[in-house]
């Protein structure tokens, strides 16, 4: 292969698996790591990009300025799935193909969103620092069994996560208009055809959404629909849910708890939401497992070699009209 540059931003690409650097370096690519810390804005991605012919991104603003300033650029790959960070039409306009690595952290995700869910019900994080500061206390929670999950979004990972739940003895219903309902039933989930209907019968709401683009898919009033007592899980985006109407929800205890892997701001340093109550919180860690790792790395690597050898990868991002 003709000497080609690979520029690095993403700084879980290969981390916990360094086959998907090693397949690069042996199919003779050069790559290149930046100066600046991740996540990089528009301004650090110009002045980082230089003749590079592709880049591996993670949370980086690729946006129409960044995107024109890569004068050999190529192919732009998302070491992930959301691409909101990237100004996908402009780079279509530029000849440049986007990619990304669909369903590689699927289960790596629904772990997760489990895990979260048992140490919010369970107040495991409260009895582990109770039990440090040399207390014995007993805390009390509710069991999942018999109890019902709402999947908001029912791609890959909201499957893994009813998968996951029907394990618990749940009962799952799901929402997303864009699957046929014959694909819940092959699931054995209940498909809700309005995200209210949800709303209301969950004891527990999962979100599994891409950004919306136009504000918080659950705000106040959404919030308010929701079943009293009910607990919300978001493991997607952090703009999905008004942070301040789940911070009011949560000190009027209209809602019973909250569990987020995922912020508007990130870091959320200073927000009002780390000091709400019954409250369990991840930094972003959804898709860090080693084998999600190894999975999303060989898939941007197998598509970036792909595209610079004329040929059509495995998950190109393509525009909606």
């Amino acid at each position: 292969m003709t000497m080609y540059e690979v520029l690095i931003l993403s700084p879980s690409f290969s981390q916990w698996s360094d086959r998907p650097l090693r397949t690069l370096r042996e199919a003779g690519v050069s790559v290149r790591y930046p100066e600046a810390s991740s996540p990089l804005s528009s301004r650090q991605v110009r002045e980082e990009l230089g003749g590079a012919d592709a880049v591996i991104v993670a949370l980086d603003e690729l946006d129409a300025a960044a995107i024109s300033a890569g004068r050999n650029l190529k192919v732009i790959a998302k070491h992930g799935v959301g691409v909101d960070n990237i100004d996908v039409g402009r780079a279509a306009l530029g000849g440049i193909t986007v990619v990304n690595a669909p369903g590689m952290n699927s289960t790596a995700v629904a772990d997760l969103v489990m895990g979260l869910l048992l140490a919010l019900q369970r107040k495991i994080v409260d009895a582990h620092n109770s039990l440090l500061e040399g207390r014995w206390e007993r805390f009390h929670g509710p069991e999942l069994v018999d109890r019902t999950m709402a999947i908001l979004g029912f791609g890959r990972i909201g499957h893994e996560v009813a998968k996951r739940a029907h394990g618990f003895g749940m009962r799952v219903i799901a929402y997303d208009p864009f699957l046929a309902p014959a694909e819940f039933e092959r699931a054995g989930v209940e498909r809700c055809e309005e995200i209210d209907a949800a709303l209301a019968e969950a004891d527990v709401v999962t979100l599994h959404l891409p950004s919306t683009g136009t504000g918080p898919l659950l705000g106040g009033e959404a919030i308010g629909r929701m079943k009293p007592g009910a607990v919300l899980v978001n493991a997607a985006r952090g703009d999905l849910v008004d942070e301040d109407a789940v911070v009011a929800a949560l000190r009027d205890g209209a809602l019973a708890g909250y569990a987020a892997d995922a912020f508007a701001v990130e870091p959320p340093v200073g927000r009002p939401l780390l000091t709400a109550p019954n409250v369990v919180f991840t930094p972003h860690i959804g898709a860090f497992t080693d084998h999600a790792n190894e999975l999303m790395g060989m898939s941007v690597v197998e598509d970036i070699l792909a595209v610079l050898s004329g040929r059509a990868p495995r998950h190109p991002v393509i525009i909606k009209d």
